[in-house]
């Protein structure tokens, strides 16, 4: 098996994640009960409140920590990966598996992100739209020429080679919207998200988290992590300057994912709240790479024995 990591990003959260998790697996309880007292309050809690998850000040710090407790409670049975990769925040717990940052560091750095990022969303509201289709070469033209006019609308995430979400200010990328139908797409799906991350219209948040980097120390890696905002892998010299530019720049998790693939990777294994990342490999792997997701205590046994079985025939 030569493993690929995928970590969630936000969006993947849901009320009661992790529940079972938490009450059945010690590791995964000492885990959470560490980032409670970082954050100064009760991380499970938060996680089964319907309302509180939904923020990005709370669903920031518990994606990362449901990702870091599920690697900690599968312990030797998960081999080291060929490779790891996250969806935006996702990034934040690929380097804390893979040790670039420590897990009371990276909790810690998160708890402001969030808090920066739920500011500055709130006070400059925006909308995000996947826009569905491989010309995006096309979405990509539009948004400029609307920029050209002065409309703040963007590419922000590439999550597939046929799925591109574009984000902005809510009036123009209802502009955007109409636009790229009279272009020719088909198909697109507004998100339910409160900001337009990944966009400048956060600059003020990658200016606070820039000041809030300054003085981190960096580790190196266990094992490589590619950044889905440069396409490359990290670097403890690269992570600082990654970071801060994370928060407005576009994602490339397609690119990024095929250069796993082109390392090798013949499995995937999403970690997580959620089963969005190995859907989205299902649309860029070959179809005999294999894809698994942790999100639950069903699923955490599975994969648990199927890692185990892999690891028994090496």
């Amino acid at each position: 098996m030569k493993l690929g990591i995928l970590f969630s990003g936000q969006g993947a959260q849901q009320a009661g994640m992790g529940s079972d998790l938490y009450q059945a697996l010690p590791e995964y309880k000492a885990t959470v009960d560490q980032a409670s007292d970082i954050l100064g309050y009760d991380l499970q809690a938060v996680a089964n409140d319907e309302n509180k998850i939904k923020q990005t000040a709370y669903a920031q710090p518990a994606i990362l920590t449901m990702s870091q407790a599920i690697v900690n409670a599968l312990g030797t049975a998960l081999p080291k990966p060929v490779a790891g990769l996250g969806l935006s925040l996702g990034e934040y717990s690929a380097l804390s598996a893979s040790g670039a940052l420590a897990f009371d560091q990276a909790v810690a750095i998160i708890k402001d992100r969030g808090i920066y990022m739920q500011s500055v969303g709130d006070a400059n509201p925006g909308k995000m739209v996947a826009v569905m289709g491989d010309n995006q070469k096309l979405v990509e033209d539009v948004l400029s020429d609307l920029q050209s006019e002065g409309k703040r609308v963007y590419p922000a995430n590439y999550n597939t080679f046929a799925q591109l979400v574009i984000g902005g200010v809510a009036a123009d990328v209802d502009i955007a919207v109409d636009a790229l139908t009279a272009a020719g797409i088909k198909r697109m799906v507004e998100l339910p998200v409160s900001g337009a991350f990944h966009t400048p219209l956060l600059k003020d948040a990658a200016l606070q988290l820039t000041t809030r980097l300054a003085g981190e120390t960096f580790n190196d890696l266990t094992y490589p992590v590619y950044s889905n905002t440069t396409g490359e892998l990290f670097t403890p010299e690269t992570l600082f300057d990654t970071l801060t530019k994370q928060i407005i720049s576009p994602t490339y998790f397609a690119q990024a994912m095929q250069k796993m693939l082109d390392d090798g990777v013949d499995t995937f294994l999403e970690i997580g709240p959620s089963e969005t990342l190995v859907k989205f490999a299902k649309k860029i792997a070959p179809k005999e790479v294999k894809r698994y997701a942790i999100t639950d205590m069903d699923s955490f046994n599975t994969v648990r024995d199927i890692l185990l079985a892999e690891g028994k025939e090496v």
